[in-house]
């Protein structure tokens, strides 16, 4: 027999060939438009001058759940010097100028459409800030709003109604030059106060002192009803010394999910932890490293505050959020129509769109599973229904991935995502439920996974990967099967139903399959042809 192999292999590449040819490939594929992005979106970006830092973040469209896209921060310390002197200090203010030069520059290699800059306590008190202002306005290229106390408070109330769901209780704003405090009572915002209690601004005034710094803010807060108005309430932190404090905590408990938006505290935990963090070299705390060296001096005096507070206050919880100012502002920008949107719906929507193979069936299963659930007549908060729909839409994002590694992935993906309006819990729920779609119901826990869920949810993430199961075997996550193929409980059997066309679905792999979900709900299975 003739040997065709020569004919058919292609000639071999050298070793300098090899890479060129290979980046050529790269490049052809590459230059394509680009498919990791939502069309239709145009950058926006937020440039935040505040006390302590400088910080841009380009967003990757005007949207009730923005993704960023770039986010930078420089350590100016705009503000250390403003309560004692009245001034921003000369060697800041270089800094700051000098940094919103770089962000003009990025902001136009990325093309974006609308830029925002803001600044807040330390260029509106400071004597020499109007002349920082028309400085800054030149660097960065664009027009500076100087917010005012109150516009500060609300926009950070803003930023937790965006971020959280049907918020409720005390937002407090801890920034460098001072410290930002409203109600939000289920969403509707009201009393906000200011008070001179940034970071920067207690070490200006008290010096190494925590006596003297204690007693400025006990002084403080004798003169403010904001706080009582929450007790049995939340308090939602803001600010990035309240979320290095987090990180902190994190460390401390071994807590296993680093995820700073939603971390939540009892009272007695953050009491406890912001004594020892006051009062301790910082430097010894678990994980300091991870809190930049400009940050970590104010560490000890955003404790303070956050002791005052939970002792005021009396909060029902402490909950930390990421979302402020920025966000608030980017919020109050939507329409109507858009901030009714649900944000984390429209972000596993995005993900479906960007990482599954069709996100028209992650929508089918959604009301796939709706009947299921209503037929089984197993109660369902509407909390519980929002992430039910929420892991639907997901079940699918981790498909390119090897087999094996399908249910982690997916898992490692939910867990971190820049998903908002949804805490710890919910995320283990959802992301437990996509878990178990891939790996089987009867498999391994992830680990650290079962700390953060509930029985109850753990029991209503299981069948709902059993369902998925189910699903998935019988589509191929191809769309307009399952509007076709309904999984109903009637009395004390879970049917599948299959027209005739699909009869050939019915494997023994789907039956299987129906046999787990239907033991795990007590219900007999049947495959039914119509």
């Amino acid at each position: 027999m003739a040997n065709l192999s020569n004919n058919i292999s292609p000639k071999p590449l050298s070793d300098t060939e090899r890479p060129d040819r290979s980046l050529e490939q790269a490049r052809t594929l590459l230059d394509a438009p680009v498919l990791g992005r939502i069309p239709g979106h145009q950058h926006v970006a937020v440039i935040d001058i505040g006390s302590n830092s400088v910080r841009l973040v380009v967003y990757e469209g005007l949207t009730r759940s923005p993704t960023p896209v770039f986010n930078e921060k420089v350590l100016c310390g705009l503000g250390r010097e403003v309560a004692s002197r009245g001034q921003l200090a000369d060697a800041a203010v270089e800094e700051a100028l000098r940094a919103l030069r770089r962000f003009r520059l990025l902001c136009d290699q990325m093309d974006v459409q609308q830029c925002h800059v803001l600044a807040t306590a330390a260029v509106r008190e400071a004597e020499n800030g109007p002349e920082f202002a028309a400085a800054a306005e030149e660097a960065v290229g664009r027009k500076i709003e100087i917010l005012s106390g109150s516009r500060e408070a609300e926009l950070s109330a803003l930023g937790i109604v965006a971020g959280t769901e049907d918020p409720d209780g005390i937002c407090g704003d801890l920034g460098g030059g001072s410290l930002e405090l409203i109600d939000i009572a289920h969403g509707q915002i009201g009393e906000g106060v200011t008070l001179p209690l940034g970071g920067l601004r207690l070490r200006d005034l008290a010096g190494s002192s925590m006596k003297n710094a204690a007693a400025i803010v006990d002084s403080a807060f004798a003169g403010t009803g904001v706080l009582k108005a929450g007790k049995g309430r939340a308090f939602y932190a803001v600010g990035g010394t309240f979320r290095a404090l987090a990180r902190l905590h994190m460390a401390q408990c071994n807590y296993p999910l680093h995820v700073i938006h939603q971390y939540a505290m009892t009272p007695d935990e953050a009491l406890d932890f912001a004594k020892v963090a006051r009062t301790v070299d910082v430097t010894t705390l678990d994980s300091i490293e991870q809190v930049s060296s400009a940050r970590r001096d104010l560490l000890p005096l955003g404790a303070l505050v956050l002791e005052k507070l939970v002792e005021v206050q009396q909060p029902s919880y402490v909950c930390m959020s990421s979302l402020g100012v920025r966000e608030g502002y980017l919020y109050g920008l939507l329409s109507d129509e858009q901030r009714a949107q649900d944000p984390l719906i429209l972000s596993a929507s995005e993900m479906a769109q960007l990482r599954s193979r069709s996100p028209r069936h992650a929508v089918e299963l959604c009301e796939w599973t709706d009947a299921f659930l209503v037929s089984s007549k197993i109660d369902e908060t509407p909390t519980e229904r929002r992430l039910r729909h929420t892991a639907c839409l997901l079940a699918d994002i981790g498909w390119r991935a090897h087999p094996d590694y399908r249910g982690i992935q997916s898992l490692n993906i939910i867990l971190h995502a820049n998903f908002t309006s949804v805490d710890h819990p919910g995320r283990a729920y959802i992301g437990m439920a996509v878990y178990l779609r891939h790996t089987g119901l009867n498999g391994a826990h992830p680990p650290g996974i079962r700390e953060l869920i509930s029985a109850r949810m753990l029991d209503r993430a299981r069948i709902l990967g059993g369902a998925m199961r189910v699903a998935y075997m019988i589509t191929a996550s191809m769309p307009g099967v399952l509007p076709r193929a309904p999984m109903m409980v009637e009395g004390d059997r879970l049917v599948l139903t299959l027209p005739s066309d699909l009869a050939g679905l019915a494997g023994a792999r789907t039956e299987k399959r129906l046999r787990q979900l239907a033991k795990l709900i007590g219900r007999e299975p049947e495959t039914r042809i119509v």
